[in-house]
């Protein structure tokens, strides 16, 4: 059956006609709702205080969320929602990364969680007429749901015979929906994959066509298995189509003060970028030689920080896979060009072997998470890895983490071949890594099994009698049952914090401090390193609240940069934000109210996972290798530096004593700093030793509205 017989073929069971609203200022204060279950359609008017308080993205995502679900709520039940919100500065093209989503949903691990993306569905959702899309319910039979942003139309109609897989799905959509060739630019397709199907670590991908490839392209919003929760939806896809994009569909109040800081701006990039990080020649990529020269690459599931054959995963090897001269940006406009492409890439293994396709990256978090956490160094099986996971629909860091932890099983006798049916998954394993990942679109076996996550594997095992709990707790990368992301925390404190300390769980978008902390010592103390627990996260979260990318905030910076009083914070390029809003909205801003926007929107979310029975001090607590050393060869690996630290901070003489007493005496000293790291940066954040926000605080940051003060005041009576 070919395109348009399918298309004529639909059998819609929704529908809905809507004057397409203009973006006024960034906004149209409009929120599409979509009840896949009930086949409602209807548009909601965004109320003023939602505007005022939440600003947008995941701001509107949080407060939608909040209204829709009951505390119980979980991740499979029909009122649980998927949120897609942009922000007012979503979407202008004028400056570099401003095409970013943030989606929001109750996770398959239980807390609120928001993912960003790129790709072009956020924007394009804004030019037909609305700031945020509710989808709620849970479908009968497979569905797409089709907004029309040209004709203002909304349908809903069944699926049954398009592909499941991304890259085909995507592919098929696109041709679908435009009018011609010149058209595909200005469709977008939001999907999962059949990994996504069997699994709790799904994700979702955001489509955009490049038109010098002439191909369909996907950004993921990875993070906490919000594709589980579309395909358990029995959504196969939502589409949609705009008449296109030009100069200022944001309606924005000065372009002209845009226009002036985006040529500033694409002068760094033109200018420093090849001296600085070559965001647009090796992508994120370039960061892979750097951790591992630092010791911060995940090697082994997070045992070591380095390793010899890291020089196989160099930012030059990727450099030399990636096609070069491409606009790789993922938003119109963007001059930072950071994603990055393998061309006619040919499969090797799989339902699509022999095919030649695009891969996406890697990333530099894929080409630790599908590589050296596994101990492989083999760029072809990252490649091929990464291509699978992408189009399969599940998160390569979730699934590298996962990968990571099971081999350590593997080694350590918690698994053997009979458990995993088959499968050997030693450290450095490319086949049988491979064949397990396959396994789970399969929805085979042991591949069925690993889907489930590191949290709920550590408990699986333990249940078996297969494994010591504890050993499993201490090793497994994981905290809030979200996998961590691609980073060796063991020497920075500041970044164990700006990891387990996370609403969502372990995730690198908050708090990237390492460098700050660990390499350049400039935050000693644990009252400095609560004020950076404090600001770099608030700041982040102001990212996701306009629909920005953070990448073009720091990943190039002004020359004079090091110079300035606050350099870790990029001044300069706080102000071009600071300006850009003020130029799009109308709003005055300026930097303390900056933070206050996103301090309100990120007290919310801890509050939102309070009011589910989480959010307390406890789960912020760590797996021990985020902190140290859990096995005698990872303390040995580390001998001088951990006898060191002994000798000359505690005062202890390390002559005599065996390798298990030392790594007793470090492991206290490392948890006691971490109990004392949370207590400083909950005092920061106005929160009670507990990790509840106070009422008071709530008060100071004007976001003492009902719902918050109803749910934390019964912790201060």
């Amino acid at each position: 059956m070919n395109f348009q017989e399918i298309k004529n073929n639909r059998k819609i069971i929704g529908e809905y006609n809507y004057n397409v609203k203009p973006l006024d200022k960034g906004y149209t204060d409009k929120v599409l709702y979509v009840n896949v279950g009930s086949n409602e359609i209807k548009e909601k008017d965004v109320p003023p205080l939602m505007k005022e308080k939440f600003v947008g993205g995941k701001g509107y995502g949080l407060k939608l969320l909040w209204d829709a679900t009951k505390p119980n709520t979980k991740w499979n039940d029909p009122e649980n929602e998927i949120v897609i919100s942009t922000g007012p500065i979503a979407g202008i093209t004028q400056y570099s990364g401003t095409g970013k989503s943030i989606v929001v949903s109750i996770s398959p691990t239980d807390f609120v969680m928001d993912s960003n993306v790129g790709g072009y569905f956020g924007p394009f959702l804004n030019f037909s007429g609305f700031d945020s899309l509710e989808v709620q319910g849970k479908a009968e039979k497979e569905v797409i749901v089709f907004i029309d942003g040209v004709k203002g139309k909304i349908e809903i109609y069944e699926a049954p015979t398009e592909p499941i897989d991304s890259h085909k799905l995507a592919e098929m959509l696109t041709e679908m929906y435009a009018d011609n060739d010149k058209d595909k630019k200005n469709i977008s397709v939001v999907s999962a994959g059949t990994a996504a199907d069997h699994s709790l670590i799904g994700m979702l991908n955001f489509s955009f066509y490049d038109m010098k490839r002439k191909e369909v392209r996907l950004k993921q919003a990875g993070r906490g298995g919000i594709g589980s929760v579309f395909r358990d939806k029995k959504i196969k896809a939502l589409v949609v189509k705009i008449p296109g994009v030009k100069g200022n569909l944001n309606n924005v109040v000065d372009l002209k003060t845009i226009m002036q800081r985006g040529r500033r701006f694409n002068k760094e990039m033109r200018e420093l970028d090849d001296k600085q990080n070559k965001m647009r020649k090796q992508g994120t990529a370039h960061l892979t030689n750097i951790m591992n020269d630092y010791n911060l690459l995940p090697v082994n599931n997070f045992k070591f920080g380095s390793h010899p054959d890291a020089k196989n995963i160099h930012s030059d090897v990727w450099e030399s896979y990636f096609s070069q001269g491409m606009n790789d940006g993922c938003w119109i406009g963007c001059m930072m060009s950071c994603a990055k492409g393998i061309d006619k890439y040919e499969l090797r293994t799989g339902p699509y072997k022999s095919e030649k396709v695009l891969v996406e990256g890697p990333e530099y978090e894929t080409t630790s998470s599908l590589g050296s956490v596994a101990g492989i160094f083999n760029p072809d099986f990252t490649i091929e890895a990464n291509f699978y996971c992408d189009t399969y629909g599940i998160c390569t860091i979730t699934w590298g983490t996962i990968l990571g932890f099971l081999m350590e099983c593997y080694e350590n006798k918690i698994l053997n071949e009979e458990r995993t049916e088959g499968i050997k998954l030693n450290f450095g394993n490319a086949d049988g890594a491979m064949e397990l990942l396959h396994r789970l679109a399969r929805n085979e076996n042991f591949g069925k099994i690993a889907g489930l996550g590191v949290q709920k594997l550590k408990e699986y095992f333990a249940e078996k009698g297969w494994g010591d709990i504890n050993f499993m707790n201490d090793i497994g990368m994981v905290n809030k049952g979200l996998e961590y992301s691609q980073y060796v925390s063991k020497e920075s404190l500041a970044q164990q914090g700006g990891y387990a300390m996370t609403n969502k769980g372990p995730q690198h978008d908050e708090a990237w401090l390492i460098f700050m902390d660990m390499v350049n010592n400039q935050i000693p103390t644990f009252e400095d390193k609560a004020e950076a627990l404090h600001y770099f996260p608030m700041f982040r979260t102001w990212f996701g609240l306009q629909g920005l990318c953070k990448l073009p905030w720091n990943d190039v910076e002004p020359e004079n940069n090091a110079e300035t009083e606050e350099p870790a914070k990029v001044p300069e390029h706080v102000d071009n934000y600071i300006e850009i809003y003020k130029a799009v909205t109308g709003k005055e801003l300026d930097k303390k109210e900056m933070i206050l926007q996103s301090e309100r929107v990120y007290n919310y979310q801890r509050i939102f996972n309070i009011r589910r029975g989480y959010g307390t001090r406890k789960y912020d607590a760590q797996p021990y290798r985020a902190a140290g050393p859990v096995t005698a060869e990872e303390y040995e690996s580390q001998k001088e530096l951990y006898d060191k630290q002994i000798i000359e901070i505690l005062n202890i003489e390390t002559k005599g004593k065996t390798t298990e007493e030392k790594m007793k005496i470090t492991r206290k000293y490392r948890e006691d700093r971490y109990e004392k790291l949370l207590d400083a940066v909950y005092k920061r954040r106005g929160w009670n030793k507990n990790g509840i926000p106070t009422p008071k605080h709530m008060k100071n940051i004007k976001m003492d509205i009902p719902e918050v003060m109803e749910t934390i005041n019964k912790y201060f009576e």
